[in-house]
This record gives structure tokens, C-alpha cells and sequence, in this order.
């Protein structure tokens, strides 16, 4: 056997949310982060407690419609601030309210969230295939990885402060359902960093998931379940990219 790391690593994994099965990414991201025997992580289901980042490198969140209050955005400012690193995956960046006319709105009353996050989710398209072109081909998280195309949930966003686009996409249409719902051409980012202070946010905003029992109140049974970029071998090595980036000492 190799040598074993002698310095333990904590992250902390936040999973919750609506619309998404998060028990399957929640289920592969620790099977993930067990590829490291030394990184040990707890898992929460929603921002409380973030009093366990003082002792953590690192915080991943997958969730959907989830902020923390205003106190625990401060928090989370702070850590980052001082260094903490941030890997946020899909719907992290996203409030939703439903209309009367039952149209989907996303309110912009959490700007510092945003500020943080670096987008705020707006809509998506129906899922589809869609090509993500490699923007920095010599960043650690993409070296080596060319352009490809992905089946996935296209999250359609506004720029909320300064970000170094990696992947991008481009987009032109209608996404049905949703408020903001017509689309010029655009640029869309795919894969991101935002610096804060003396830390950073890894955004990822591929990785869709839906199973059939997902939808409470909506729809009982949800008959053709969506694994989207869980499909895809790309998604995986970004994931693990990611996590060597967030389990590093430093930048």
C-alpha cells in the first residue's frame, strides 16, 4: 500500500432541496469524497449550523430553492473571506416563486447571496442536448478536457458580479414556464470561479436529477426519471477535479 496522508481534511456537504432527487447526487458526491480516506465530511440538510465551517477546507452544496437566512450569509461571507472554499453545484443559485398564472419566478431579494455566488438562476429550457465549449483550457479543472456535448437542464442565469468563465454554452429561445422566458442569443456560463476575499466559489451548474418521486403535490409519480450529466464520464473527472481543487491548502 502507498503511503497514507498524515493531515485530516473536514468538509462539510450541504444536500437538500426541491424538484431534484438528492439523494442520488448525495450518494455519489460521498462516494466521491470516500475516494480520500483522510477527508471526512458531515452532511447537512440545510444552512444551520454553520458554526462547522471554522474547522472545515471545504463546502459543497446540490440543492434547489434553499438559501440561508441573512445571518448564516453572513457567516458563510466570513469563512470565505478567510479562505474557505466553495463548490456549488446546479440549483444552488436559485429561488423559486410560482405565479398566479403559474409561471416560475426568480425574486432578487437575496442580493447578497448572489453577490456571492457570482449568478442567480433564472430559467432553463426544456432539457435537451446542448454543446459546452472549453474556455480556459489550461485551468486545473478543465487541462486536458475538450469541448463536448451534454443532455442536461440548462440553467439560464444573470451575472451578478465578477466571474472567470471556464465553460460556457450559448443559448437562443424559449424557456417554457418561467417568467423571464424569452432569450436572445447569450453566453452562458457552465463551469465558473469567483473569488472572495481570500477565498473562492467553484460553480458548477451542470448535474440535474430527478427520479420518479420528486415531485410531492405536483405530480405523484413522475414517469421518465433524469440523470442528465450524471450520465456523462466529463461530469465525474470535473467532480473529482473539483474536489483535489477544494481539498488543497490554498488557492
Amino acid at each position: 500500500m502507498g503511503a497514507q496522508p498524515t493531515q485530516r481534511i473536514d468538509a462539510h456537504f450541504i444536500a437538500a432541496g426541491k424538484y431534484h432527487d438528492i439523494d442520488y447526487p448525495r450518494l455519489e458526491l460521498l462516494k466521491l469524497l470516500a475516494e480520500h480516506p483522510h477527508v471526512r465530511t458531515t452532511v447537512a440538510a440545510d444552512y444551520s449550523g454553520l458554526e462547522r465551517l471554522d474547522n472545515c477546507r471545504f463546502l459543497i452544496t446540490y440543492t434547489c430553492d434553499l438559501m440561508p437566512t441573512e445571518a448564516q450569509a453572513k457567516q458563510l461571507r466570513a469563512w470565505l473571506e478567510s479562505g474557505g472554499k466553495w463548490l456549488a453545484l446546479h440549483g444552488t443559485n436559485s429561488i423559486l416563486v410560482f405565479t398566479e398564472e403559474g409561471l416560475v419566478a426568480c425574486p432578487e431579494d437575496r442580493p447578497e447571496i448572489f453577490d456571492m455566488l457570482g449568478t442567480q438562476f433564472k430559467a432553463h429550457p426544456v432539457i435537451g442536448p446542448f454543446e459546452v465549449e472549453v474556455l480556459d483550457k489550461d485551468h486545473e479543472l478543465t487541462r486536458g478536457i475538450e469541448d463536448f456535448e451534454v443532455v442536461d437542464e440548462l440553467y439560464l442565469s444573470k451575472t451578478t458580479a465578477p466571474i472567470d468563465t471556464l465553460m460556457q454554452t450559448t443559448f437562443e429561445g424559449e424557456a417554457t414556464g418561467f417568467v423571464e422566458g424569452n432569450w436572445e442569443k447569450t453566453s452562458v456560463p457552465i463551469l465558473y470561479t469567483r473569488d472572495i476575499g481570500k477565498g473562492r466559489v467553484v460553480y458548477n451548474t451542470l448535474g440535474h436529477c430527478r427520479g420518479h418521486y420528486d415531485l410531492p403535490g405536483m405530480q405523484d409519480f413522475y414517469p421518465h426519471k433524469e440523470m442528465c450529466a450524471w450520465n456523462y464520464d466529463v461530469y465525474y473527472d470535473l467532480l473529482r477535479r473539483s474536489i483535489a481543487w477544494a481539498m488543497r491548502d490554498g488557492e
